[in-house]
């Protein structure tokens, strides 16, 4: 008979009493800021909410904030401390209104939120941290670099009066500096790992089987790759007579080193040698042959084909040199016959076996208990398909329609290729139909790994290894939940599959011996503590309770997540977060800046949206300022006289200053050195760009009047300046109108038929309405 958890907060009879999951919350309790590493489906959860309840009876009015990744997550973890947790809990992420999250926030005890959304609130000074005595990051493996994550571990430690973290993770990473890295960014003194293996954790684990799964080339595909392995070789031979390479068996990882070199030595010559430039565009043509070689062994010629689509057109000098190519042209004109004749990629005629025998010859799972009960996500045998690539995803799902098997396709919320993602709405309608047992197999990218709430599967299927050992640890602990588990992995023989599967094996080995080494654990601990005690001695700054104690920055909405607006945040700035039309940040009425990375500068040379943006901060302020941060400017493709010519037209041309900066926090600091400049003395209230300045009459008659038929710039200003007024154009006859120049006997008639011709729309409406 099962025993339960009793305590003051927790609702009866709720958790079930495990000792491990008691253990690792005593830890928590007693040793202070840990991560918790565990496999998925080990109630990582539970261990959160036993360490809330506890800090919640005794920190009293104390709040508790759990962040998760994404909002999916976020609500889901809204509802376990609801099951469990008598107090009021609610969730904040950016589809909640900024009214609504500051009320919820005053109002609840349990706060889940998306980090980014936390971090904008703290920004904007809508609510503080000082009375959180838990706060739970979950996955906490994104704690690295510039993520929300790390900006309110710091704010976290240096605002709360009772501070305590927990993070929690299925898979920090093998390597050693990166799990240090997220140790010291949220300030990690213990780690704790519970594995499968653990006496006191068996019988509550369901185990995972893997099966390695391997299948042989084609002979069709095997001579794809020949043409391609021949076009590569012809490149890598020439980058090695160039010196740029030292043997022509490298890797992706060798060649991108020996590019950034390329493009290193280009960015340190006033006058680059031609045959650099040459060797970025063999590098280029080199990464595109790799990835085409891994199309052809691991994916298919489906996803070939849809890739070389793509490549044609591209119009960059390595893209068209493929296109000459005879080698590669002979793979492209082979892989495109394949396609016609139907000649498949062994995995997916071993992935349809493995899914019919898994469902039975009739497609229909065999566990078959109410397929549209809510209770068949505990009953129907679920299976998930993981793959790298959309163009894969949506041949396996051809595939399977033709097969009767019904699947669904899952993947991200971003375009690409001119296919739209999908939005979150619609992934919650597709894990519901899957839930409900509408579907026989979810087809996902790795979208689905993590961070959305998909049921338990019954089989994971991975159309091919990942070299990452995290994912591969997401990617199974999909199964496994409710029974014994089972993954399998397909694998082409003799392929980069192979070298991928051993790599995050070897990872996953090196990650757990990490985790237990008694000495980085101990070093991890000092640095924590030591962090800590340096963070405690910063002031955090509140917002300013009188008018014009701080001086005043305000940042556009889009900068956000820049490291700026958190350094900002901690040098005696008011800074104020609003959406502006023009404009990074704005210190006065007069003086805007246009913050730019090195490469989005760089970028934006390339798109032409440099000098449109420098010409609307010249209209909009009379002292605009563009701040270029970064010392990697010229390590890019172009070619660095190409950049230096932008500048000097955006300093002479458009009269604004370029003022360069090392990185974030130097671009903070100079941000407040303009604004305290600016603002000496008295001050006035700045008026903020929201809106672009209204165009002039001039500008406003021209508009009018290009908008008639075959009407450009010049007709119009013609036009004008013969007759005076719009208003006398609009009333001119066709004769009239045919005395100014560049204005024929067709293009008055059309004018006069446009400003003529009755409104049609009601008709056009009713004839609308008949026809639907």
């Amino acid at each position: 008979m099962a025993s339960y958890i009793n305590h003051p907060l927790l609702k009866k009879d709720a958790i079930e009493s495990r000792l491990y999951q008691q253990i690792l919350a005593g830890d928590v309790l007693k040793k202070g800021n840990t991560m918790v590493v565990a496999p998925t489906a080990l109630g990582k959860t539970i261990v959160a909410i036993l360490v809330a309840a506890d800090r919640l009876h005794k920190v009293k009015n104390s709040k508790v904030l759990v962040l998760a990744p994404s909002k999916p997550l976020a609500i889901q973890h809204e509802e376990s401390f609801k099951e469990f947790i008598t107090l009021p809990c609610t969730s904040i992420t950016g589809a909640v209104k900024t009214d609504e999250r500051i009320k919820r926030w005053e109002e609840s005890r349990i706060i889940s939120a998306t980090p980014q959304t936390v971090e904008s609130d703290l920004l904007n000074g809508r609510y503080d941290l000082s009375n959180v005595s838990l706060i739970v990051f979950d996955e906490c493996h994104h704690g690295v670099g510039s993520y929300s994550y790390v900006y309110l571990a710091s704010r976290y430690v240096q605002e709360s009066r009772f501070n305590l973290i927990l993070g929690l993770t299925a898979s920090p990473g093998s390597d050693k500096f990166k799990i240090k890295e997220v140790c010291e960014n949220l300030y990690i003194q213990n780690i704790v790992v519970k594995t499968e293996d653990d006496v006191d954790v068996k019988p509550y684990f369901n185990p995972v089987e893997i099966d390695w799964v391997k299948v042989k080339m084609s002979s069709e595909l095997q001579k794809i790759k020949e043409y391609v392995d021949k076009a590569l070789k012809v490149r890598l031979k020439a980058l090695k007579n160039m010196g740029i390479i030292q043997t022509v068996s490298v890797n992706k990882v060798d060649v991108l080193k020996a590019r950034g070199r390329v493009q290193g030595e280009i960015a340190r010559s006033t006058n680059p040698d031609k045959e650099l430039f040459q060797a970025i565009s063999i590098l280029s043509a080199v990464i595109n042959l790799q990835h085409a070689q891994e199309l052809i062994e691991t994916q298919g010629v489906q996803t070939f084909n849809k890739y070389i689509s793509r490549l044609r057109k591209k119009r960059t000098k390595a893209a068209k040199s493929l296109m000459w190519d005879d080698n590669f042209s002979r793979a492209v004109k082979l892989a495109r016959d394949a396609e016609k004749h139907g000649w498949e990629h062994p995995k997916l005629r071993e992935i349809t076996k493995i899914l019919k025998n898994e469902l039975g010859d009739n497609g229909q799972t065999k566990l078959t208990t109410s397929r549209f009960d809510d209770k068949s996500d505990e009953t129907a045998s679920k299976i998930i398909v993981f793959t790298q690539y959309r163009d894969t995803l949506e041949m396996i799902h051809q595939k399977l329609e033709k097969e009767g098997i019904k699947s669904a396709k899952f993947f991200g919320q971003a375009a690409k290729d001119g296919e739209k993602g999908l939005t979150q709405k619609q992934q919650k309608a597709i894990i519901k139909s899957f839930r409900m047992g509408e579907y026989d197999v979810l087809l996902s990218t790795s979208v689905a790994e993590e961070g959305i709430d998909i049921p338990a599967v019954d089989l994971v299927v991975l159309y091919e290894p990942v070299p990452s050992e995290v994912r591969m640890i997401q990617r199974r602990g999909r199964t496994g939940r409710k029974r014994t588990g089972r993954v399998k992995v397909l694998i082409t023989e003799g392929t980069r599959d192979e070298g991928y599967y051993w790599s995050s094996i070897r990872k996953e080995d090196r990650m757990k011996n990490q985790l237990i080494d008694p000495e980085v654990l101990e070093e991890l601990n000092a640095s924590a503590v030591e962090r800590m005690e340096n963070e405690k001695k910063v002031k955090v700054i509140e917002r300013p309770k009188k008018d014009n104690e701080f001086p005043v920055v305000y940042a556009d909405s889009r900068e956000g997540n820049s490291k700026v607006i958190r350094h900002l945040s901690e040098m005696e700035i008011d800074v104020k977060v609003r959406s502006m039309a023009v404009a990074d940040y704005q210190v006065s009425d007069e003086v805007a800046i246009e913050r730019k990375t090195a490469k989005d500068f760089v970028d934006s040379i390339v798109d032409k949206r440099l000098f449109k943006q420098a010409k609307e901060l010249s209209e909009e302020f009379k002292h605009p300022i563009i701040i270029l941060e970064g010392d990697d400017l010229y390590t890019g493709m172009i070619n660095p006289n190409a950049i230096r010519g932008s500048m000097a037209s955006i300093a002479i041309d458009f009269g604004i200053s370029i003022i360069p900066t090392r990185n974030s926090q130097d671009t903070a600091a100079m941000i407040k050195r303009i604004a305290v400049r600016e603002q000496e003395g008295e001050r006035t209230p700045i008026q903020i760009r929201t809106d672009k300045k209204p165009v002039s009459l001039m500008e406003q008659q021209l508009f009018i009047v290009e908008s008639l038929p075959n009407i450009g710039p010049v007709n119009a200003k013609n036009l004008l300046l013969h007759f005076g007024t719009v208003s006398n154009i609009l009333n001119a006859s066709e004769s009239d109108l045919q005395e100014v120049e560049g204005i024929g006997k067709k293009t008055a008639k059309d004018i006069r038929k446009v400003l003529d011709s009755k409104y049609l729309y009601f008709k056009n409406e009713i004839k609308e309405k008949k026809l639907l």
